[in-house]
């Protein structure tokens, strides 16, 4: 089976790894990144340096591919448009002329739900995204659904925060060790690595189409996440100053049911401290 992953960074590049190593798929990869070409070269066949709004380019690396996942991250106003929207319309307009592909799986992000005051929210919750950069996610994931059609099965992905190798939560909130932060009431969703990847394949097996919500068990509250956090690895604790209310946007209880219901059962259910 080929296979193209655009955007190889964090997740991609497990992705690509995990089907280099099973085997029976032929992998390509894009980077906008040129010294990433030989960490990449080791986890695929084909190695693409561009942008996600080059038409042409794209339209080489998805000619002939099975399944195609889109995984880009940015940060920053103006990056964020570009690497998200503009990178799902001019890969929407490149399947158009390729009838090869038939799935395409996006990794997207619960910012979409906004500030929910904690409530719990499903994929069927209206969307209210909190800030510029959430709301780009919303539009790319409208411009990825068009896409679909009876040749053409889109299935994105609203992850969690990401951790795992490399990114540790340690590694995340080491800062925040003996600081005083807002609040800590606020409602955190989480997804490991291992999880990404699993449900990747998951999703390219079963061919799911449609929206699913990527984030593990736990639910836990920033006040109970950094708690245990720092008390595993005998760091002094955050001081929690309740009258200072959290500016977090995203505050909501995901639920992840409609993806088990799939059948997908999760790699690690509960966060790894």
């Amino acid at each position: 089976m080929n296979v193209a992953i655009i955007g190889c960074g964090y997740v991609g590049y497990k992705v690509a790894q995990y089907w280099q190593e099973k085997g029976d798929f032929v992998v390509s990869v894009t980077t906008t990144s040129p010294e990433r070409v030989p960490a990449l070269k080791s986890v695929s066949q084909r190695v693409v340096v561009t942008r996600g709004n080059d038409l042409d380019s794209l339209k080489s690396v998805l000619h002939d591919q099975d399944v195609v996942v889109l995984s880009v991250g940015a940060k920053g106003g103006e990056v964020y448009e570009e690497t998200y929207l503009q990178t799902a319309q001019t890969l929407v307009s490149s399947l158009q002329q390729i009838q090869s592909v038939k799935q395409l799986i996006y990794t997207g992000s619960y910012a979409v739900y906004g500030d929910r005051n904690g409530v719990w929210v499903d994929e069927e919750t209206p969307l209210a995204p909190a800030n510029l950069n959430a709301q780009i996610l919303r539009k790319t994931e409208d411009v990825l659904l068009s896409a679909s059609n009876e040749n053409l099965r889109v299935c994105i992905f609203r992850l969690g925060g990401i951790y795992g190798p490399g990114r540790e939560l340690l590694k995340i909130f080491s800062r925040y060790s003996g600081t005083t932060r807002p609040g800590g009431e606020d409602i955190t969703n989480w997804i490991h690595l291992d999880d990404i990847v699993g449900a990747i394949e998951f999703a390219r097996d079963r061919r799911l189409q449609g929206i699913y919500n990527l984030v593990d068990d736990a639910h836990l509250t920033s006040r109970d996440l950094l708690d245990r956090l720092f008390e595993k690895h005998n760091l002094p604790k955050v001081i929690w100053d309740t009258s200072i209310k959290s500016t977090r946007p995203y505050n909501a209880w995901v639920s992840n049911e409609k993806l088990k219901e799939a059948g997908y059962k999760l790699i690690h259910p509960q966060m790894l401290f």
